[in-house]
């Protein structure tokens, strides 16, 4: 791990590598949107001004195979497909990345990339392809730690191929699939190549950080990175990889059917409770999804908002503050978003314990810390994005926050003074109108039986 300094001071260049649109996205499939959302917050929150840009693959072997099978024009799906992506990063609270750019439109670049690997000795045409000579690029296999000897691409043998260990970045063109016209004959991209000429169009032959999913470490980044340094491009300075989603020990995958879509999901659990799930774990640790974990979440996301609503039915509304130290310090290493979530509840539960003291003023400034903090995380309950994401409508929410919390402070005093009698008819009486109350270490909790 080393310290982030930028290219350029002030500045921070990302290249995040996005979906290929081949059907419904999943839990597994945001995960890296969502890690990534985190640290372009982060870095803009400290002082930089941030490009990101995330791309769509929109031409591929598997969205040709579905298309087809499903009796589709190729481009039709890949276009009903991003729009779903879209949809779900922005349910999600994902900030607009500053460009979301399509391979098909970037085919000029492509082909002056090629040329350029074929003017150094580094790529070769045969019989319609265009492949890239592994052994011709001493340092290959430094990204991933593989040895030229096991690598596998995982292509399939081709005539005049002259290495097996060699990956294709133009595609012949064959029937029935889509072409562009090229000095070497018409054809496609290969997926390796898109990244490499998107990335450097947008940001530059030199760029601050390269990010992606761990799946995407070989052979996807250590071609990108090989096929860019050989054309005499710096390329990315930081490589950050997310980890997987899994169920069952196995990465979520459609080949496999254990995905959770995103639309199944928001009908579950309210998207700002979804989004603490993703982001809650260090990006570089496995998500094993499961129900409990997923409730665990939600309960922990309510306890944040609970707070925040009690202290501004008390009090008024409160504007965000500043952060604290622990979650400054945690966020600067590496991202440790669980312990600046720690950091968050710890707040969270001395402003609960102001608020039975009496104690409003210290309370209001817990809050302010939290809607600061949780901003930075995009999970600010009272923010424009999730303020009108309550299990209920907001009016009515309002009014049943007031007689809820009213309650819950006099069974608090009742608690205080040792009326455990008088405390529990209370809570008996919350259930009875079908509001559970759950006690924890940050204060009451209250949720709606059937939310």
């Amino acid at each position: 791990m080393r310290e982030f300094h930028p290219l350029r001071n002030g500045t921070a260049s990302i290249y995040v590598c996005g979906a290929t649109v081949q059907g419904v996205p999943h839990i597994g499939h945001v995960r890296s949107g969502l890690n990534f959302d985190v640290l372009r917050r982060w870095l803009a929150y400290t002082g930089h001004d941030v490009t990101l840009i995330r791309n769509v693959t929109d031409i591929d072997d598997k969205i040709l195979a579905k298309a087809e099978a499903a009796g589709r024009p190729w481009w039709e799906w890949a276009a009903t497909h991003e729009r779903a992506f879209e949809s779900a990063y922005e349910a999600l609270g994902c900030l607009p990345p500053s460009v979301t750019p399509r391979a098909t439109g970037h085919v000029t670049q492509m082909i002056d990339l090629i040329q350029r690997l074929i003017d150094r000795g580094h790529a070769y045409a045969a019989a319609g392809d265009v492949y890239f000579s592994v052994r011709s690029f001493p340092a290959y296999g430094r990204l991933s730690g593989q040895r030229i000897e096991d690598v596998q691409q995982g292509e399939s043998a081709a005539a005049g191929k002259r290495d097996p260990h060699d990956f294709t970045l133009w595609k012949g063109a064959k029937p029935g699939e889509p072409s562009w016209p090229t000095p070497w004959g018409p054809g496609r991209p290969g997926w390796h190549l898109e990244c490499s000429a998107m990335a450097t169009y947008y940001l530059g032959s030199e760029f601050d950080i390269h990010g992606g999913g761990i799946d995407l470490i070989f052979p996807h980044h250590e071609n990108e990175l090989a096929q860019s340094a050989a054309a005499g491009d710096g390329f990315a300075r930081y490589w950050m990889h997310n980890a997987w989603v899994t169920m069952s020990g196995e990465k979520m995958s459609k080949s496999l059917g254990n995905v959770v879509s995103i639309p199944q999901m928001v009908e579950r659990v309210r998207a700002a409770e979804l989004r603490y799930y993703l982001v809650s774990p260090h990006y570089r640790s496995t998500i094993e999804y499961s129900e409990p974990a997923l409730q665990e979440a939600v309960a922990a996301y309510r306890r944040i908002e609970s707070f925040l609503r009690r202290v501004t039915q008390r009090t008024g509304h409160v504007e965000p503050g500043t952060l604290c130290a622990d979650f400054t310090s945690a966020m600067d290493d590496d991202l440790a978003v669980p312990a600046a979530l720690a950091a968050v509840h710890t707040v969270v539960r001395d402003g609960n314990a102001a608020l039975d003291g009496g104690d409003d003023g210290t309370a209001r400034s817990a809050a302010a810390a939290v809607r600061a903090m949780t901003g930075v995380l995009g999970l600010d309950p009272l923010s424009e994005q999730w303020a009108d994401s309550s299990t209920v409508d907001e009016g009515p929410r309002a009014a049943l926050t007031a007689l809820v919390e009213h309650i819950l402070e006099e069974r608090q005093r009742a608690r205080a003074e040792k009326d455990f009698a008088t405390a529990d008819a209370l809570r008996a009486r919350l259930l009875a109108a079908g509001i559970a109350v759950e006690d924890t270490p940050d204060g009451p909790l209250w949720t709606l039986k059937d939310a």
